[in-house]
């Protein structure tokens, strides 16, 4: 692993940090972008955590040259909790950029706990490890739903797993998706490829902390159709995509046609707030059979405590597939767990739910 950041006093402390996890080992630290992607491309490294601002050459410029030099490195962007951090960060992402772990404010790095497990718990499920594949219908679940890797190779097994008829467009009401690590730019793809004209609104969960999420909501409105962060008692729009606001939980209540956003700080679910499962959950509920759930790559395993809603509400569920996943936790746990009905590459799922979703076969 390789650490990039001008900061001696930060670039010394996430280094301990590493060295003192068995998981990982250190292979060098940089002070800046010049520097960083000189050794980069000398010492190969399969993780790196790569600075935003830094003299000489800053991580956005330095970010294309490390890709370049260490193809398929993992890139762990260390923003700041600041709007320009989150403009930045969010162009990193789109750049190639794996993650991000926002750092806390200068000074009080000697308490950054919270960075700390943040940070290292991302670098480990980014890290490579050994594959394991979906179980096969009526084989027996594996002891661990630890997240795996992203595979290599996709599986030539049709994406329909479960047999269940997907619903036709005119009993679609909703569209909710979860998403975490790789989720940004997992969500650009599948947006960009939704109806221009779409008849029910769109609402997302994806792990992120206040600030960040709006500035994703404006990403996500280039892409074509509006997005914005939701707001408490607001009647739900067809056409309209809603992204839950960092630090809070986005539900959903009502009937179709008359859905209603409603935002609380409740307990984090899964570590998370805003959490998949409680969104999932309120969808299937306000929706019943006409929700389509999507779950997108993402580490841990939220999301499939509400797609268990969704099945029994009678909704669809459709992940992404495990060789496109930036990491296959969220979709692989919604797999394993035998409550998919679709298991698509990424690349697929906005042609299908708009094929879905304009009443196409």
């Amino acid at each position: 692993m390789l650490v990039i950041d001008d900061s001696a006093v930060v670039r010394g402390l996430v280094a301990r940090w590493i060295e003192a996890d068995p998981r990982f080992t250190l292979a060098a630290t940089c002070s800046d972008g010049e520097q960083g992607v000189k050794r980069a491309g000398e010492l190969q490294p399969d993780l790196i955590v790569l600075d935003v601002e830094m003299p000489r050459m800053d991580g956005l410029t330095a970010l294309p040259l490390i890709l370049k030099a260490v193809p398929g490195v993992r890139v762990v962007m260390a923003s700041t909790l600041t709007q320009k951090g989150a403009e930045v960060t969010m162009r990193a992402l789109s750049l190639g950029a794996a993650d991000f772990a926002p750092k806390p404010e200068a000074g009080r790095l000697g308490g950054a706990e919270t960075y700390r497990d943040e940070l290292l718990d991302k670098l480990a499920a980014l890290a490579p490890r050994v594959l394991r594949p979906v179980p096969a219908p009526g084989a027996p679940r594996p002891a661990s739903s630890a997240a795996p890797a992203p595979a290599t190779i996709r599986p030539a097994a049709s994406p329909d797993v479960s047999g269940r008829p997907a619903p036709s467009a005119s009993q679609i009401a909703l569209l909710a998706i979860g998403s975490s690590t790789g989720g940004p730019q997992a969500l650009r793809r599948v947006v960009g490829a939704l109806p221009a004209k779409l008849s029910i609104p769109v609402v997302i969960a994806q792990h992120m902390p206040k600030v960040f999420t709006a500035i994703l909501a404006e990403h996500l409105s280039r892409e074509g159709l509006p997005a914005k962060e939701a707001v408490h008692g607001e009647i739900l729009k067809p056409g309209q995509i809603y992204v839950a606001p960092g630090d809070q939980h986005l539900t959903v209540t009502g009937t179709p046609g008359q859905f209603r956003a409603n935002l609380d700080q409740n307990p984090p679910v899964n570590f998370c707030r805003p959490a998949v499962d409680p969104l999932f959950e309120s969808c299937a509920r306000a929706a019943g059979k006409g929700l389509v759930a999507l779950v997108l790559t993402g580490m841990g395993s939220d999301g499939r405590t509400g797609a268990r809603f969704v099945r029994d509400a009678g909704g669809f569920t459709i992940v992404q597939d495990q060789a496109t996943s930036v990491v296959w936790g969220m979709p692989g746990a919604v797999a394993e767990a035998r409550l998919a009905d679709m298991i698509l590459p990424l690349e697929a799922i906005g042609p299908e739910l708009s094929k879905r979703l304009i009443g196409g076969r």
